[in-house]
């Protein structure tokens, strides 16, 4: 991965939460395979941002770092764990507009036989090809904000911000070497809560 110096906010009103990018080789090493990443979908029974595609992470407990909180859930969520030394580093921070600052973690994960997700977070796990990543997102206007609403067309769908921001500054970065800043583009209505 490019080397970056991300962009740290200082949002002290804002809990701060980390999300992994896992980024998985396939399970049929030695072939010409496409490196993935983990994406899952929210439960429906969650409190918030139920059924939202979202990468795995959540909120930071005390003491905790960013690092720590990604890996955290990323074992929590689908059932992979990782030790600190395979991050690879970090995108830049991400304010939303439900109240959180998240940090992205990127994470080497390597070979994955089988992951087990929690069904009271995730609905639905998903193996995605970073090179279909490769999509130019669509930005709209929204009478609500002066920054354009970010989304990605993504296996047959849209992913909107956070997580369409987040994946968006990962594939600059790693498809095209930029370094590209995303905490100026909004979410949907929708996600405000």
């Amino acid at each position: 991965m490019t080397a970056i110096t991300p962009r740290r906010l200082d949002r002290p009103a804002l809990t701060h939460a980390a999300v992994a990018i896992a980024i998985v080789e396939p399970a049929a090493a030695g072939t010409d395979l496409e490196l993935e990443y983990l994406l899952t979908r929210r439960s429906a029974g969650l409190r918030r941002h139920a059924r939202q595609w979202a990468l795995p992470g959540g909120r930071l407990e005390p003491g905790e770092t960013p690092v720590d909180g990604a890996l955290r859930e990323l074992a929590e969520e689908v059932g992979l764990m990782l030790e600190p030394d395979a991050v690879l580093g970090t995108l830049d921070d991400y304010p939303t507009r439900s109240g959180y600052l998240i940090t992205p973690i990127v994470a080497w994960a390597g070979p994955v036989d089988q992951l087990r997700p929690d069904e009271a977070e995730v609905a639905e796990l998903h193996l995605l090809s970073l090179a279909g990543l490769d999509v130019e997102p669509e930005l709209e206007r929204i009478p609500e904000s002066d920054n354009p609403v970010i989304r990605l067309p993504l296996f047959g769908r849209y992913l909107h911000a956070p997580t369409a921001a987040v994946l968006y500054q990962f594939r600059e970065l790693v498809l095209h070497g930029r370094h590209t800043p995303v905490a100026h583009l909004e979410q949907p209505v929708f996600a405000w809560r």
